[in-house]
């Protein structure tokens, strides 16, 4: 090749390449893309085919360390009609969609060649062919697919060259949608003078990363702008807690990160690894973040303990949490107490002074009989009853019936518990023994009168203690259930006076001695006669002692009365022994099963402190180092600071604390917000971490969130995020709210103020406050401990009748998507709250945002539904923001851009119904609106859909355009005279 024809461009790629230097050819790239073909790195002749042969030509210079350079160039602008070829070798594509195209050139100014003719280019064209086989000699030119025309943004002069200047063009293009192994890249000059110093082809790839503890390999990109859904897999040592997954974009970044993965029982979550626990820790399931120090009782000798075992002598039941100490079998009872009455015997005795270190003490009574001579002994049989049981007792206490007379009975009581059965050593035990009532034996001898009648009887032969009094009943025969009659003495002999003359009465006798009553002698019948008469015996010889009617009954009644009253008492006792069962009757109305998950409201607990103890872990205040205020809250400051508990990693974290002079009110209110917080655990709930209450100030801890609240986050930076992370953040709040709603809480102040925003945009649902109180003042609405709730969140239902539900969180909801979508902007503007809530009493609805595309804001409308079993459940809300996330072309069509187009603005101004149409471009419904009566602004103020097409405007479009513009109207009644 003549020097005329490639001089201009050889002496600059000499003072080009010179310029380049050592290390030209330690070329860094990003981590997300991979070269396939780098020209400046070939140790080798590129190899690439030109034709015709005179056209481009493969040069080749030294560097400073002597290694050869190879680059391209063509220089053959004096003559005409140019059109030289240059292609390279075949590039396989190893799978990628998307290939970009990076070349650097230099390209000789046509105005600088003196001579040359009109026909010199200052551009040239690139192409591509794909192609299964690498071992194409020749291509078609009409088989090559044009990728662009190139041209200089620099171009070069022969003044340029001899004053070093380096002009070097750098241009990228890409190509989209490839299917075979591989393809050609090519190369055409129509005339101009051009050389390529270096071609770089590369694909791009969302780098393995790990994120929640799941990893995500290598990713090659999809082909134009569409996201690779990729599903990630656990770490080492961990497993899923929500099905992990995240996107990779069109230019090799990560979105949208979902679910993540929890390390394993007996491991704790390090940087992107589960690490296993050391010994003296353990992790009992896989939701604990972090290994702790083992309960009291029980030890760990080895690393990566899931539970730790118990000290001999102390147990663990299956049922035990094993975050819960090891116990023991508690001791025996103590002090029994025996009350004989009859046939019964009450029971009573103290609590063991060991309980083992377990609050689920219970009591078994076993019985033994023995026959009044003592030598035959046994069980007692199934006609011993036991009031309330036997075994299983709750209360120290029991009934026993049904006991022989003159009997030996001996009753051991024994305190168990969850662990009792565990041990091998024998229950310990307290043995009661007692004598069942002797029967008073026979009727001695009588004598009767018109009006009396006087026996006498002898008393027990083994009478259970010293004997107190003897007890008459007696009644008319055939009417024991009508009337009887109770008389008491402490002789052997009874007098009975004021009888019917000729009347048959039953008498019956009993002993009480002071170990309790014995058993009822058999009926004896005796009847009055007409006249006085000696029945048996001598009336001289015994002393007659006469208790009257009157004071029988008396007596009768004083016994009554103390039965009611021990009744009452007994009854109280056991409503303050069964505290668990009232719980577990109104958690919301609801029975709560075992293993459900239910969310438990603070005002359930007659003792808050006890919720405190219940949802929320103490935290030493030594553990906190406060380090600046972040703002300021109802009860007092909100600061940041660090959190470091022993045997874990030192964290980040929110500390709000109870300003001083707090009222013991105040005090449960601020508190009663850890109570809920730590019933929740789910990646876009708040974290809490912990409460301090055993010193002043009384501090709540939770995790920390750089970004702070969603709607000041969003303002800072209006206009800064795609459409698919806002659909991401929203994304993350359903799913939070969606295990609100699971767990039966309402949250009834959902906005995007009370969503908290991390470093990594993960969004967090924050604020769980209490009390909510309807106002007066039309301007708050409603009031909680965390400050007022503004009328433009709320259900319509929710203000007008308090209904607060699922469904109306729903609705704020939906509120919350408009604030995201339009970047922190306020609802409804500056409208007053009166004119808020009559405007959706009326059907209107928010428009949609700016660039806001139509599926979100149909969503949005969906949530704003008047009808609430209507709107969407957050779980229909979180599989419609994941079908958005995969499909993100279904988010290209913008809702302002169609059916919101040319919106009244609130300063528009209208005086009749024909101004109106015409300002919305609808004037050729003018006569559809004059037939149908609709002549004055006031009259369309109510209009419908139904109606619009009974009038003639069938197109959806129109129709939702015309109510639009209608709801405009009267958002600015002030324009019109309604």
């Amino acid at each position: 090749m003549a020097l005329s024809r490639i001089y201009p461009v050889l002496i600059f790629l000499l003072l080009f390449f010179s310029c380049l230097g050592p290390g030209r050819g330690a070329r860094n790239y990003p981590d997300n893309e991979v070269t396939l073909l780098d020209s400046m790195s070939a140790l080798g002749d590129l190899g690439w085919e030109a034709y015709p042969a005179e056209g481009w030509e493969e040069i080749s210079v030294m560097d400073e360390r002597n290694t050869p350079m190879r680059s391209y160039q063509v220089c053959n602008v004096m003559e005409a009609n140019q059109n030289n070829w240059l292609r390279t070798r075949h590039i396989a594509r190893h799978g990628a969609q998307r290939i970009y195209i990076e070349i650097k050139f230099t390209l000789r100014d046509c105005n600088s060649l003196p001579g040359v003719p009109g026909t010199c280019k200052e551009t040239f064209n690139m192409y591509y062919h794909e192609s299964n086989n690498d071992n194409l000699w020749f291509i078609k030119e009409s088989q090559y697919v044009k990728i662009d025309t190139i041209a200089a943004d620099e171009s070069f002069t022969q003044t340029d060259v001899g004053d070093r200047v380096m002009k070097l063009n750098t241009e990228v293009r890409d190509i989209s949608n490839l299917s075979k192994k591989g393809f050609y890249l090519a190369f055409q000059d129509v005339g101009a003078c051009i050389a390529l110093v270096s071609l770089r082809v590369f694909y791009k790839k969302c780098p393995a990363a790990v994120h929640n503890l799941a990893h995500f390999p290598d990713t090659v990109t999809g082909g134009d702008s569409a996201l690779v859904e990729v599903h990630g897999s656990c770490v080492n040592d961990s497993e899923e807690f929500e099905s992990p997954k995240m996107y990779c974009s069109a230019d090799g970044g990560w979105l949208v990160p979902i679910g993540r993965c929890i390390c394993k029982p007996g491991f704790e979550e390090g940087k992107d690894y589960c690490q296993p626990c050391r010994p003296g820790t353990y992790k009992a399931s896989a939701k604990d973040a972090y290994c702790t120090k083992c309960p009291p009782h029980s030890y760990s000798q080895q690393e990566k303990a899931s539970e730790c075992t118990c000290e001999k002598g102390y147990y663990r039941a299956d049922m035990d949490p094993r975050s819960m100490a090891c116990t023991r079998p508690p001791s025996a009872p103590e002090n029994g107490i025996s009350t004989l009455n009859d046939t019964s015997v009450a029971l009573e005795w103290r609590p063991p002074r060991d309980s083992g270190g377990r609050g689920d003490l219970a009591y078994n009574v076993h019985c033994r009989k023995c026959a009044p001579d003592g030598r035959k002994c046994g069980p007692c049989g199934g006609g011993v009853h036991f009031t309330p049981r036997q075994f299983g007792l709750d209360a120290a206490k029991v009934l026993v019936s049904g006991l022989l007379p003159n009997t030996d009975y001996t009753f051991s009581i024994e305190a168990i518990n969850g662990v009792s059965d565990l041990s091998p050593s024998p229950k310990q035990q307290l043995t009661v023994n007692i004598t069942s009532g002797q029967t008073v034996s026979v009727i001695l001898k009588e004598r009767k009168s018109k009006d009396s009648i006087t026996l006498a009887w002898q008393g027990p032969d083994r009478p259970n203690g010293v004997i107190v009094e003897y007890e008459v009943i007696y009644y008319e025969k055939n009417q024991r259930d009508q009337n009887y009659t109770v008389l008491k003495t402490k002789s052997n002999m009874m007098t009975v006076e004021g009888l019917k003359p000729g009347t048959t009465y039953v008498f019956r006798v009993r002993a009480r001695t002071d170990g309790g009553y014995g058993s009822y002698s058999g009926e004896i019948e005796l009847e009055t006669s007409q006249e006085d008469m000696l029945a048996i015996g001598d009336p001289n010889q015994s002393t007659i002692l006469a208790v009257s009617i009157a004071g029988g009954v008396v007596l009768l009644v004083f016994l009554v009365a103390c039965f009611v009253v021990s009744g009452r008492h007994c009854g109280y006792i056991k409503a303050k022994q069964d505290p668990d069962e009232e719980k577990m009757q109104f958690q919301h109305g609801r029975v709560k099963l075992p293993g459900s998950r239910t969310y438990i409201h603070p005002h359930t607990y007659e003792d808050p402190n006890q919720a405190i103890r219940d949802f929320a872990k103490e935290i030493d205040a030594s553990s906190i180092r406060i380090e600046r205020v972040i703002g300021a809250g109802e009860f007092g400051e909100v600061c940041s600071g660090r959190l470091k508990l022993p045997s874990k990693r030192e964290i980040y974290v929110a500390i709000k604390s109870l300003k001083a002079g707090y009222t013991e009110k105040q005090r449960r209110d601020f508190l009663s917000e850890a109570s809920i917080m730590g019933q929740f655990d789910h990646p876009n709930i708040i974290r809490l971490e912990g409460v301090v209450t055993k010193c002043k100030p009384v501090m709540i801890i939770t995790e920390f969130m750089e970004n702070g609240s969603l709607d000041t986050f969003l303002k800072k930076h209006d206009g800064q995020f795609t459409i698919i992370q806002l659909v991401g953040m929203l994304r993350g709040i359903a799913s939070g709210m969606k295990y609100l709603s699971d767990m039966n809480y309402v949250h009834r102040d959902l906005a995007a103020r009370n969503i908290l925003v991390n470093s990594n945009l993960v969004c967090k649902v924050s604020d769980f406050g209490l009390s909510r109180v309807l106002e007066d003042d039309p301007e708050a609405a409603y009031t909680t401990r965390g400050g007022k709730i503004p009328i433009r969140w709320t259900a319509p239902e929710a203000i007008a009748y308090r209904k607060f539900t699922s469904a109306s969180d729903v609705w704020s909801y939906g509120i919350v998507m408009w604030e995201v979508m339009s970047y922190g902007e306020r609802p409804y503007w500056e409208m007053s709250n009166q004119d808020v809530i009559k405007a959706i009493e009326e059907g209107y609805r928010l428009p949609p945002p700016m660039d806001c595309p139509v599926p979100l804001h149909q969503l949005m409308l969906d949530c704003w539904q008047k009808e609430r079993a209507e709107r969407p459940k957050f779980s229909q809300i979180v599989n419609m923001l994941d079908k958005l996330i995969r499909n993100p072309n279904a988010l290209k069509e913008l809702a302002n851009s169609s059916i919101w187009e040319d919106p009244i603005t609130p300063e528009f101004s209208v005086n009749s119904v024909d101004e109106w149409l015409d300002a919305i471009k609808m004037g050729q419904y003018k006569d559809n609106f004059t037939s149908a009566g609709y002549v004055t602004l006031d009259s369309i103020i109510y209009i419908s859909v139904s109606e619009l097409s009974k009038m003639g405007v069938t197109l959806v479009g129109h129709q939702k355009k015309i109510l639009a513009s209608v709801q405009s109207l009267h958002a600015q009644g002030s324009h019109v005279q309604v």
